[in-house]
């Protein structure tokens, strides 16, 4: 299934729209949001502000690199060398990623998903697992090996170049906060990155493809799913509205910020009936973990079963 299937070509044009000054509000919101929690630890240091602002901090990292995403589509500004710049400089960069390798990956994951070939696959594709498996899987995480893990082959992988790029972006965080007599507090920061981003971006990707109707089917109403998320959701694993994925699969040139808009449009109309439309992220992550004693293929069955009665 291609948009054109279901959308006539005014309403491509009409609903991939894009704003300078929309794509901005949401860049500006991004960072500060990131400046305000800077702030309250910097007011009421302690440990509980610490603790809360790494784990917001995650989240936080996922709006960046979002950024970097919906950039790469080059939808969120109306010049390709401003989405371009944003994606590098503005978000890719403090969050150890490069926007151009990550473009042409993800280009990928639009045009093979729904098939084996899919370069995102191993992500999602042993989903459900055993809840010790899915322990196992949190505890790195939150430990920091899965991320160490991820930057050394990201390191390894982009050169000395990114490495270089990274480092004059962290440097220049660490110097606006240091200017406040607040240096310290920038080690929150990799902290995040390392520990409760880790865990969020595997739960995101999970929540995006996991445990869905067909894996391997050709329309993204089967492969991917959009979750309705909470306000405080979207603080921790939906910024930007990454929650409306299947909408996006269905026309990636959508800008985020009209994300919703389109989205009432297609259920409104119809299209999406029988598709992955979830409410709450805990919805989702349930399907995740297999019941105990029971076998993936049954409890596969089972999930269709469910969704055939939803």
């Amino acid at each position: 299934m291609i948009a054109s299937d279901i959308l006539t070509k005014e309403q491509i044009q009409y609903f991939s729209k894009r704003s300078d000054w929309a794509a901005a509000r949401v860049l500006l919101g991004n960072w500060l949001l990131i400046a305000l929690i800077f702030t309250i630890v910097a007011v009421w240091t302690n440990p509980l502000t610490i603790f809360l602002a790494i784990i917001l901090f995650g989240g936080r990292q996922l709006s960046l690199a979002v950024v970097v995403h919906d950039c790469g589509h080059r939808s969120m500004f109306t010049r390709w060398s401003w989405n371009r710049f944003a994606a590098q400089w503005l978000a890719g960069v403090f969050v150890f990623s490069d926007a151009r390798t990550y473009r042409a990956k993800h280009t990928k994951h639009h045009r093979l998903g729904g098939t084996e070939e899919d370069p995102d696959l191993m992500n999602y594709v042993n989903y459900a697992v055993a809840r010790k498996s899915l322990a196992r899987k949190v505890v790195r995480d939150l430990t920091g090996i899965t991320g160490v893990k991820i930057f050394y082959y990201a390191a390894k992988g982009l050169g000395p170049k990114a490495v270089l790029q990274w480092g004059g972006a962290h440097l220049l965080l660490f110097g606006i906060l240091y200017a406040t007599g607040h240096g310290l507090l920038y080690l929150m920061w990799p902290a995040a990155w390392l520990t409760s981003h880790m865990l969020i971006i595997r739960l995101r990707q999970a929540a995006e493809h996991a445990a869905v109707q067909d894996l391997f089917h050709p329309d993204p109403r089967k492969h991917t799913r959009t979750t309705y998320a909470r306000w405080w959701e979207k603080l921790l694993i939906a910024p930007n509205n990454v929650n409306y994925h299947l909408d996006h699969h269905i026309l990636p040139s959508v800008p985020c910020y009209r994300l919703p808009e389109f989205h009432a449009f297609l259920k409104e109309n119809g299209h999406l009936e029988g598709a992955e439309l979830r409410h709450g992220y805990w919805s989702v992550f349930r399907r995740l973990v297999l019941p105990p004693g029971v076998i993936k293929e049954k409890y596969a069955q089972q999930l269709q079963t469910d969704r055939n009665l939803h």
